[in-house]
Formats: structure tokens, sequence, C-alpha cells
């Protein structure tokens, strides 16, 4: 029994500061406004805010683009070309890849 009665004393004496320290905690770590949870939204707000820069940049860039091929009927031709290996009735097109020289690098490496 006597040590409930100091804990209980204790308690009893330093019950503010106790209050004040658990307050201190509560609003560090735990709950949706802690300090800790702050930080992480923070960094999350910046990883978005990035996330947005890139994004009206590449929006520009395709709308530059997209003004291009409605005004030049070349560049369709051009982007057909480079891209869908599309040719012309009298045309021939030819291929030039590294491809096969990588699988027979790795064929060699592994024998």
């Amino acid at each position: 029994m006597n040590i409930g009665k100091n804990i209980l004393r204790f308690l009893d004496r330093f019950k503010y500061i106790i209050v004040g320290v658990l307050g201190v905690v509560m609003l560090t770590v735990v709950g949706e406004n802690s300090l800790l949870q702050r930080y992480r939204y923070s960094q999350q707000i910046g990883e978005l805010e990035e996330e947005i820069d890139k994004q009206q940049t590449r929006f520009v860039r395709d709308s530059l683009r997209l003004s291009e091929l409605e005004r030049n009927p070349d560049a369709i031709r051009k982007i057909a070309r480079e891209r869908y290996f599309m040719k012309a009735y009298d045309e021939d097109i030819f291929v030039l890849s590294d491809d096969l020289e990588e699988e027979e690098e790795a064929h060699a490496t592994t024998q």
C-alpha cells in the first residue's frame, strides 16, 4: 500500500507537468494535425507542385506541337514516317537498330 500512496502523491504533486508533457506529445506526434503529419503533408505538397510544373511544361510543349500539326501538313508526314514507319508509294524504308547487336553480345557473354 505504501507504493500506491507514493505513486498517488507523485501524480498529485506533478499533475500539471504530466498533463503539459502529454499535451506536447499529443501535439507533436499523435493525430492528424501533429507536427509530424504537417511535415509529411508539406513534403507531399512540394512533390505535387513539382508534378504540376512538369505537366504544365508538357502541356505547353504539346500545345505548340499540336498547333504546328494543324498548320503544317508536312509535319504530319514527318511524324508518320519517323514514329510509325509509314512510307510514300515510291519509297523504301530501312530501319537501323542496335537490338540484334545487344542480343548477340548478351548471348556471347553467357557462353
